[in-house]
């Protein structure tokens, strides 16, 4: 039988150890984190949208497609390449898309001025502000034009494929896991759509920037008015969709799984300002900041609350799931936005959508710094 002092130096012996173990630090628990959500970004050029998803580890982005809408698609798809050259992003493959709209031409829509008044903006068909304005003249380009690139000519080619056939390759690759993010005209997706019925079914969902509800001015500055033309006197007009209304319409009675719309009404409250580009470049070092800096202010940020809301959906303030589609008769409202209550919808396809009616400023200009950090 062992002694009372033996007894005593094993307990202590055991305290002891004991005591070392409590002294380690506590290994952590592993951190799950979300598998990144993948998206294709459809859209006309290369924006700061593109450096926010590009950048952020809450998405991976397994292509870009470029298609017409302020720039013709080639040029776009050569702004895409160029600008993921600089993000040293060449592992993501671009696919050049429609270089017209379904429907819609130059033509008619000088036709359509003609009779109805003069837009606002119209894209690659734009050549002179109606009147005097404080963001510069858009150059005049040919489709086939790819001079005075903003950044430089890339090294990097396009796929051969098309947008519409990429995407549809992609949503079949990975069924229910991509998500469409849409910053111009939907003709890639109409397209998409028309080749393949089972394309909006498979994806995860879309979200867009197009369309436009009842926007009003916040702002008080000039360029701020100035953008207030387009919707003053014309609430339901926006030009993404005024650009190619029948993909829209086709794109809006697709059966998606969810669709998003960010139309111009958050954006009245928002501005690309030097200061918030200059926080931008900043966050994301020398070599992209320098990129970032050369960006026109004083545009609204259409395409950068789409990114936003897919990345941080809290800077989103209202928002109302309605049924949308947009008007294809080719008259005074053609390209206009239609919506429908949950009862009042015509019950022709258009399809519920959540829309985002208003967001917090501040807030979008700190999810736009955070995404595009240097990592």
């Amino acid at each position: 039988m062992p002694s009372v002092n033996a007894v005593i130096r094993a307990v202590a012996s055991l305290l002891t150890a004991a005591a070392v173990l409590l002294a380690l630090p506590a290994q952590a628990e592993p951190v799950t984190r979300p598998a990144p959500q993948k998206i294709i970004i459809d859209d006309e050029g290369f924006s700061l949208m593109h450096v926010m998803l590009l950048n952020s580890p809450q998405v991976d982005v397994v292509g870009v497609t470029s298609v017409t809408g302020n720039w013709w698609a080639p040029r776009g798809a050569a702004m895409q390449l160029r600008g993921l050259e600089i993000m040293g992003r060449t592992d993501v493959p671009v696919a050049q898309g429609a270089i017209n709209p379904l429907l819609n031409t130059e033509k008619a829509t000088e036709r359509w001025e003609a009779l109805y008044g003069k837009l606002t903006w119209k894209g690659v068909w734009m050549k002179q502000w109606a009147e005097p304005t404080q963001q510069s003249t858009p150059p005049y380009y040919g489709p086939d034009d790819l001079t005075n690139l903003p950044w430089g000519a890339p090294t990097t080619k396009a796929s051969a494929q098309m947008a519409a056939v990429f995407m549809i390759e992609m949503v079949r690759k990975y069924p229910g896991q991509i998500i469409i993010v849409a910053g111009g005209p939907m003709t890639n997706l109409a397209l998409a759509q028309r080749l393949d019925p089972e394309f909006a079914k498979l994806a995860r969902g879309l979200i867009y920037m197009g369309g436009s509800f009842n926007p009003h001015r916040v702002l008080d500055d000039r360029s701020a008015v100035e953008f207030a033309r387009e919707f003053a006197n014309s609430p339901r007009r926006e030009f993404n969709i005024r650009l190619d209304p029948e993909a829209a319409s086709i794109v809006s009675r697709a059966p998606w799984k969810q669709i998003t719309v960010i139309p111009v009404d958050p954006s009245t409250s928002t501005q690309l300002s030097r200061k918030l580009l200059g926080r931008a470049a900043k966050a994301a070092g020398p070599q992209l900041g320098k990129h970032i800096s050369s960006f026109e202010a004083g545009f609204p940020l259409w395409d950068e609350i789409v990114a936003a809301v897919l990345l941080d959906p809290s800077v989103v303030t209202s928002a109302e799931d309605l049924y949308v589609d947009y008007d294809t008769q080719f008259g005074a409202t053609y390209g206009d936005t239609l919506s429908w209550r949950e009862h009042y919808q015509p019950g022709l396809g258009e399809q519920k959508a959540h829309v985002v009616l208003s967001i917090d400023p501040r807030k979008l200009d700190d999810v736009i710094v955070r995404a595009v950090t240097a990592r």
